[in-house]
């Protein structure tokens, strides 16, 4: 099974797509991992080197493609991947309702079952398989329960194992298990640069070096296992900041809840694709002296929006009582936030920077916590310090359900990543 157009390729991504021959100085390990910047073109050779090295080793077998969410597994790894598969011959058939993905070619047949690991619960799943072998696409991104898991399904003579993340924190538990001791557990270490991807453009290599700062431009434009530290958007500046503009042709509300802690409600308009923060409300029950009811913070809502049409209050998930009363009043469409911090400040890093989010002058309290927001640099793994951060989570609950509603793999970016 020869490729063509070989020259397209780096020496990186060739070595990628052939350390399992035996030609290859590297066909002697159980295991490869690849980690690196985005867009370094890593996860279409590794899921197209997967399904060769299955079809030279084994027939009517059973292995595993693994990403954080099916839909993000689908998206990254199996749809760029079956129009290269049918133009090398093979005949490819999807069950979707199965998440199975069965491939065959002169003579040979191969399952590949689909998995998504996005938590705790996703390593009952992939319990009780026999594998020959598994790809965990974004490994870094699932729980350790879950890799374990899939791993230990591996128990046919020559499986091997298939590893492609992007760095996290270096006390992230993938790090210090796979990677640290990846000569004890007999694994190919492969790290890539955007410069491993000869299809990637400089305009967009500059592009993307210009969507992050601190340590996620560390992370995914150099790809260096980094610990955040300092602002947790430290490039925001006045260029961020604008008058609230006229017309805008839709209103979305955003809030994070608090009874004792601050409440912060975000009213977001739409022009020109643009979202808005035109104005703002704040309450801190500590500072004020008084803490809020359900229907006075309802009320309040009510002020905010004026004789605005809003179209959704996107609502912290943990405040059912808030939520039930924005429901029981009938007015507004009210909806549970998507909560997971560290994608949530990715995309929401990349929204601003990108200039697809601006926040108006009137919203002072906004601006006053992007000066204060901080990574908690005590921690261990990345988290950020639970102190000035109302506003702060209220944006990035409003850009990670509505700006993020097509994106579920974690990472912020301008287009859809696909390597």
């Amino acid at each position: 099974m020869m490729l063509a157009n070989l020259e397209r390729f780096s020496q990186k991504q060739l070595a990628l797509l052939s350390w399992w021959c035996e030609e290859s100085p590297f066909h002697t390990h159980d295991a490869i991992i690849c980690d690196g910047a985005v867009r370094s073109g890593k996860t279409m050779c590794m899921s197209l080197s997967f399904v060769l090295w299955a079809f030279y080793r084994f027939s009517d077998q059973s292995f595993g493609l693994c990403g954080k969410t099916l839909a993000g597994l689908r998206r990254n790894v199996v749809t760029p991947l079956l129009p290269v598969l049918s133009a090398l011959g093979f005949v490819c058939r999807e069950q979707k309702s199965r998440a199975l993905l069965e491939l065959s070619r002169d003579g040979r047949q191969n399952r590949f079952y689909l998995f998504g690991g996005k938590d705790e619960a996703a390593a009952a799943h992939i319990q009780g398989l026999t594998l020959a072998g598994v790809m965990l696409d974004e490994v870094a991104l699932m729980p350790r329960s879950f890799c374990e898991q899939a791993v230990a399904r591996c128990s046919v003579d020559g499986s091997r194992l298939w590893f492609n993340c992007n760095p996290e924190h270096p006390a992230h538990w993938f790090y210090r298990e796979w990677i640290l001791k990846r000569a004890e557990k007999n694994c190919l270490y492969l790290h890539f640069t955007m410069e491993d991807n000869p299809a990637l453009s400089r305009a967009m290599r500059d592009r993307y070096r210009t969507l992050y700062s601190g340590a996620f431009y560390r992370r995914f434009v150099k790809g260096e296992w980094a610990a955040c530290d300092g602002l947790v958007y430290p490039f925001f500046d006045e260029t961020y900041v604008c008058d609230v503009p006229d017309g805008c042709c839709a209103y979305i509300v955003s809030c994070d809840y608090g009874t004792v802690n601050p409440t912060s409600m975000g009213l977001w308009g739409l022009k020109d694709g643009v979202w808005y923060r035109v104005d703002e409300f704040y309450h801190d029950a500590k500072q004020k002296g008084f803490q809020m009811t359900d229907e006075e913070y309802y009320r309040s809502l009510c002020t905010l929006v004026g004789d605005r049409k809003a179209d959704r209050v996107i609502v912290d998930p943990s405040a059912a009582s808030f939520l039930e009363c924005i429901r029981r009043h009938g007015r507004f469409h009210a909806e549970k936030a998507q909560n997971d911090v560290l994608s949530g400040i990715r995309r929401t890093s990349d929204a601003l920077k990108s200039g697809r989010v601006r926040i108006c002058r009137p919203c002072r309290d906004i601006l006053r916590e992007f000066t204060l927001y901080r990574w908690d640099e005590g921690a261990r793994y990345d988290a950020v310090k639970k102190e000035n951060d109302h506003a702060m989570d209220d944006m990035r609950y409003f850009v990670s359900t509505v700006l993020g509603e097509d994106s579920d793999d974690g990472f912020a970016l301008a287009v859809s990543r696909k390597g």
